[in-house]
Formats: structure tokens, sequence, C-alpha cells
């Protein structure tokens, strides 16, 4: 078996220096060309970086050192591509030199300007405060430009427009005022529970509402309820019973006429015992039985009564704690703001005008509410009629309330000229402010409208 000749293989890097045979060193450059671009292959050649290109050059020293000064500064500008920071150099305002080989020219590598996103959240605090930390200018073009100012995104600039589209980005900031804030030391007041209360309320007022009835009672009509409601007025006012017992009379009778179907003689009566009930509820001396008699001029005896109110509570289920158009009134008044007696009183005396007639039972206890308080603005040229703190706690626009208000204010105009007038004498009295006898809102009033017409 023929053994093979091992040449000694040139170290790299290295030119062949010296006499020889040049045939023979052509053999065995081109041997050794071949073996490097075999090994090369199969990746067993790393040549250095630096001296791959032109090998047929010779390599001098002054060649040599500009070779590794090209490298080193490759490697520089690599490390650039990787570092956020800037060098404490560059920081502190010093030049910073490349490194002179043998006094050589040396080939200038200026990095390229690359903006480096660092997506790791180890960083200490110091080293973020640096990367916030604006740059002057000269800084700035001595690291290359790599700090830049930050660019608005697409979503911040889609958004900006899509308010200016809209006419927010111009829309004035509105006021809401804080109703609640000078009852903030009273626990009374109940403020820490006070909204969700009503938010309760709206939600249930609907279930203890009153449907349309009148056209199911063979013996009753609106004018008799009317009737009923009017005296029952007077009586509520010579006991001096609470707002609440009264709106709670006339929501236990408008339920009660709603499932019973009753005479017309014991209308009268469903009225006594009606209140004889929310007496018992909401008042801390309710009136007797015997007082009830006697105002009723004996037309039903003692056990009438309490017969009649234990059917009233039968068909009611017991069920006594509903939010009546009362409950939200004092809370609606509250948010008219300024609120002074006068204001107050009308508002009462709108609500127990509409009480008064079945009409208003299309409307719920909210509504009703938010209704007397928008006419009764109205009828004392306030301004703004209705502003966005009363939007906010009644929660009706004022779209919504024309209606009803007009109903209200139909209502005001009619009272003095009508027949049935005990709330009409109740509101003409120096203690609510003679407010009955305010000219009506005739911005809410239709055209050609004449209050000498027939009224209840």
């Amino acid at each position: 078996m023929a053994s093979r000749v091992v040449i000694p293989q040139q170290a790299r890097g290295e030119a062949i220096v010296g006499g020889g045979d040049n045939k023979l060193q052509k053999k065995n450059g081109a041997a050794d060309g071949r073996n490097r671009r075999a090994l090369g292959d199969i990746g067993n050649l790393v040549p250095v970086r630096g001296l791959e290109a032109k090998p047929h050059r010779p390599i001098t020293r002054s060649f040599h050192a500009q070779l590794i000064a090209n490298a080193e500064a490759a490697k520089a500008a690599e490390k650039n591509k990787k570092q956020i920071l800037v060098p404490d150099a560059v920081q502190a305002g010093k030049r910073v030199e490349a490194p002179k080989v043998n006094n050589q020219k040396i080939a200038n590598v200026k990095p390229k300007p690359v903006e480096v996103i660092d997506l790791s959240s180890d960083d200490s605090e110091e080293v973020k405060k640096k990367q916030e930390k604006p740059l002057n200018k000269k800084k700035e073009a001595e690291v290359g430009g790599a700090v830049r100012k930050k660019a608005p995104t697409l979503t911040s600039v889609l958004t900006a427009r899509s308010k200016a589209a809209c006419g927010i980005a111009n829309k004035p900031k509105v006021e809401i005022v804080d109703i609640d804030a000078a009852d903030a030391g009273n626990e009374l007041a109940a403020v820490e529970y006070i909204e969700d209360m009503y938010k309760f309320y709206k939600l249930v007022e609907n279930e203890s509402r009153p449907h349309d009835y009148i056209h199911s009672q063979p013996e009753i009509n609106e004018q008799m309820r009317a009737i009923l409601v009017d005296w029952l007025v007077e009586v509520h006012t010579k006991f001096e019973l609470s707002p609440e017992t009264f709106y709670l009379t006339i929501n236990v009778i408008d339920r009660f006429l709603a499932v019973k179907t009753i005479s017309r003689r014991e209308l009268q009566l469903v009225g006594i015992s009606a209140m004889l009930t929310a007496s018992k509820y909401e008042e801390i001396w309710a009136p007797e039985v015997n007082d009830f008699v006697c105002l009723s001029d004996r037309a039903y005896t003692h056990e009438q009564i309490l017969r009649m109110e234990k059917i009233i509570l039968g068909k009611l289920e017991w069920t006594l704690t509903v939010p009546t158009p009362y409950v939200f009134l004092v809370r609606f008044i509250k948010a008219s703001f300024p609120t002074d007696q006068k204001l107050e009183h009308l508002v009462y005396f709108l609500a127990e005008l509409g009480m008064m007639h079945y009409a208003t039972i299309m409307y719920c206890p909210s509504m009703i509410a938010a209704s007397a308080v928008y006419a009764a603005r109205c009828t004392l040229n306030m301004t703004p009629v209705w502003n966005e703190t009363l939007k906010l706690h009644t929660g009706f626009a004022e779209p919504q309330l024309i209606d009803c208000a007009k109903h209200f204010v139909n209502l005001h105009s009619m009272a003095e000229k009508g027949k049935l007038r005990g709330i009409y004498r109740k509101y003409l009295t120096s203690e609510r402010g003679s407010v009955a006898v305010l000219s009506p809102a005739k911005a809410l009033l239709p055209p050609g409208h004449d209050a000498t017409a027939a009224s209840i």
C-alpha cells in the first residue's frame, strides 16, 4: 500500500517568502487552496475576518495593520447595534478616538443609525432614566442618531381624528353638581347608599304601578275618582299628615281598584281604609278609626272600615313598601340646584294636581316627579330649564318630559276655574308660598289655549 505524501500546511495569513522552486510553490499553493475549499465546504475552516479578501495580494505590515483595524471597526459597529446605552465617554462629553496601530492610516467605518427596542423588563430604574433623558444635538450627532423622538402611534392619530370629526374635542366640559356634598356628615341622609337605593327604585317602580282599570269598573268613572282624591286632600290637611301618607294612599287606592271591582257606594269606604292603612305605615301617631267615622259623617261603621282594610291588604298581599312619586320628588327637587322654597312648593302643587286626575296614571312615578320639576322650572323661568345634573339623577332627557310636563301645565291653568279646588286652596296659603296663583308656563301651553275651558 502506497504511503501518502504529507505536505506541511502554510500558516494562515502568512505569505511565502524566500527562494525556492517556483513550480513547487505554485503546486503547494494550489493544493493548499484545494484543501481550504474542501474544508470550507464541510464547515471545518473558519476564515479570519479581514483576511479572506484578495488572498493573492502580498500581506505587508501596513496592509496587515489595516486589515486588523477594519476588523476591529466592524466588531465595534456590531457592538453599537446591540447596545442601547450611550458609552460613558460620550455621555460625559468626551471625544472617542479610534486606536492607532503603528501610526498607519486606518479605514474609518461609521455605523449606521439603528433604532433598537429593548423588550426586557429587568432594566434598573437608573437605566430607564438614562434612556428617557433627552440628549442635546451634539450628543445625538456623536451617537449617530440612535436616540430619536418618540413618534405618535397610529391609534392615537386615528382617535384624535375621530374626536375631531364628531366634535368631541371641542365640546366644553359640563359641570355636574354633587348634591350630596352638604349631607356628608348627616347619618340620616345615608349618602353611602343613596345612589344604590334610587337605582333599585327605578328598577321596581313598574312592579307596583297600577294598570289602566277604569274601564273594568262598571260603576266608577274618572270623575268619581277625582272627587274622592279631592276630599282626601282635605282630610290629609286636617289631620296634618305627612306627604308620604298622601301619595301612598293614592297608590293603594289605584292598585286595589285595578284588581277588585267595587260598587259606587263603597268607593269612599275604600278611600278611608286606604288612608288608615297608609297612616299606620308612615305616621308616628296615626288617626284612630273613630276619627274617620266622624269625617265620613258616620256613613260607615267602625267594623266596615276595618273589614275593608283587611280586604285591601289581602288583595295587595301586604305590599306597602313601594316607590311612590314622592320618593322621586324629594331626590329630584334636591338635584334642581339651586333650590328654594317657592320651587319646592310649586313642584308639589303640580304633582298633586296630576295625582288627582286619572290621566296621569299612564306615566311612571319617576317621570311624574321629573316632569313636575321640569314644569315648575319653566313656570319660574329658570335657566337652563334642564341641565346635566338633573339628567343624571332623573335619568330623563328634556324631550322625554315634554308631554307629561304639558299635561301638568294644562292642569295648572285650569285649577282656578275648576270645580274641585281642594289642592288649589291648599297651595293658595302663604305657608306654601301662594304658588297656586302663579301664571302657568306659557311656553308649554298649546297655542290658543283657553284657561276657562271645562275642567273636572
